[in-house]
């Protein structure tokens, strides 16, 4: 699997600490993306599921984990690892967002299993009006499980997007939902 960064804490994809997984790989190379940089498949990204997962499970230790945001590239470009991936971060928290270019009736079932909230359509900058945790607007936001239907309602309605900086060996890493023209 290809996976290009793993920050905590994120505090503005999702309600809570979380983890944040940037996968590697998209074919769309979606104009004004935020995250170019992961379209393709970088060696140097790849690692396992099981590494991955220990390193979240290190952090765990020492700090809450109130969920995860898993976004890329796209994440479902790499099914069975990201399927792997879901099933062991659950030990840790059910509160796992993920962002997607594909449309929910396009992906598999036993894919969605594992994720709680599933937010779907591929970036459209000229469709970018600030909405919290989508991109565009045409993108939908899907409560997956239902018993964090009232959790997700407060973030929504107690929330405004937000933008983290994270330094890092590449330099920094902006997270969040940008402004059109970012």
């Amino acid at each position: 699997m290809y996976v290009a960064r793993v920050l905590y804490p994120i505090e503005v994809l999702g309600p809570g600490k979380r983890v944040g997984i940037w996968f590697c790989g998209c074919p769309r190379r979606c104009k004004g993306c935020s995250n170019p940089e992961l379209w393709d498949f970088q060696e140097r990204y790849k690692t396992t599921p099981e590494t991955v997962f220990e390193m979240i499970k290190s952090v765990s230790l020492n700090h809450t984990i109130d969920g995860f945001t898993i976004t890329g590239g796209d994440p479902f470009y790499q099914p069975e690892e990201l399927k792997i991936l879901l099933g062991m971060l659950k030990e840790i928290s059910d509160d796992i967002l993920v962002y997607t270019g594909y449309k929910r009736a396009e992906l598999q079932n036993d894919l969605l299993e594992n994720i709680s909230v599933l937010i779907d359509g591929e970036y459209i900058e000229e469709l970018n009006d600030n909405s919290l945790l989508k991109g565009s607007s045409n993108q939908e936001v899907h409560i997956l499980d239902k018993e964090k239907k009232d959790k997700y309602s407060n973030y929504f309605k107690t929330e405004t997007n937000k933008v983290q900086n994270f330094f890092t060996s590449d330099g920094v890493v902006s997270v969040g939902i940008h402004r059109p023209n970012f």
